[in-house]
């Protein structure tokens, strides 16, 4: 298993500390030009702050990453980002950039979503991880296995859980007892706004059914719901307009395992309207390039059985 240390500034972490109540964070970068793919989804992503208070401060668990825009961040993740306004976030992003960012820009930056978080007491503060070089300005990532640092993440996991964690051999770890591993550590779950966050990144902003661009009508649906054992993952989310994602929790709308568009009889049936579906039914929907990213075949076919109104 590996974890990674972020560098963190002092405000961001004393205002979410001061938060408890946040449990689902966004650990944002001023640019979004470069992907976070150090960890997998689950694995633990601890918060240290810049020198010369150089102590970490807390940590949760990965959840994923998006390029999103300053004003896309703050709808999604409103405090949560650490500042208290929108205003106050481009503020603090352009503390940042290179050049000041201008009152018409709304500039992507990079989204690493931080879920289960937990920021120590500030009398009970944890030194940096060995070999932390003093020059390394985002982060670093460790082998949780390797020396000198197994001891030491042993450790501050097992402060991070509140439980005595141990490191296995084969890299996956586990708490005395009956119960082994972590739900937390489970892989492709995700917090709630990063679900929706990683669901408008991967459709490229674009409604999956009628392609439209207009953001703030998109919205990240879940092919099976979390009420009938539906998660926050990537492939069980569709990124439709508002009233697309109304006609597809209800079952006037489908999408077959080849993603293609259904239609059910019961739309004109029942509002003698829908032609805009019916046009294009039978067609592909569009879906993330990268396969991972795809509706699952087994959530699309529960809701082909379950919602879906076939007649």
């Amino acid at each position: 298993m590996r974890t990674y240390v972020g560098v963190t500034d002092g405000d961001w972490y004393r205002y979410l500390a001061a938060r408890p109540e946040i449990t689902e964070v966004n650990f944002w970068r001023p640019s979004g030009d470069r992907e976070f793919r150090v960890l997998a989804v689950g694995e633990p992503f601890f918060f240290k702050t810049h020198k010369p208070h150089d102590r970490v401060v807390g940590g949760g668990f990965y959840s994923d990453f998006a390029a999103l825009r300053i004003s896309e961040a703050w709808a999604l993740f409103g405090e949560a980002n650490g500042v208290s306004s929108l205003p106050a976030m481009r503020d603090r992003v352009g503390r940042y950039r290179r050049a000041p960012i201008r009152p018409d820009e709304d500039p992507f930056i990079g989204c690493v979503f931080v879920r289960d978080t937990t920021f120590f007491r500030a009398n009970d503060l944890a030194e940096p991880p060995p070999a932390f070089a003093p020059n390394i300005v985002q982060g670093k990532s460790y082998d949780t296995l390797a020396e000198p640092v197994h001891s030491y993440f042993e450790a501050l996991l097992s402060r991070l859980l509140a439980t005595p964690v141990a490191f296995a051999d084969d890299a996956t770890w586990h708490r005395p007892g009956p119960m082994y591993g972590d739900p937390r550590l489970q892989r492709q779950r995700l917090g709630q706004r990063a679900f929706q966050a990683v669901v408008l990144d991967a459709y490229s902003r674009k409604c999956a059914v009628t392609g439209d661009k207009i953001v703030p009508v998109l919205q990240a649906a879940h092919i099976r719901p979390l009420p009938e054992g539906g998660e926050h993952r990537l492939d069980n989310g569709l990124l439709l307009r508002s009233d697309v994602h109304t006609l597809f929790d209800r079952g006037y709308l489908g999408v077959d395992p080849k993603h293609r568009l259904l239609v059910s009889p019961r739309l004109r049936g029942e509002f003698g309207n829908g032609e805009e579906f019916y046009a294009r039914a039978g067609e592909p929907i569009v879906v993330p390039e990268k396969r991972p990213d795809q509706p699952n075949r087994e959530f699309l076919e529960w809701h082909l059985d379950t919602v879906f109104l076939a007649s």
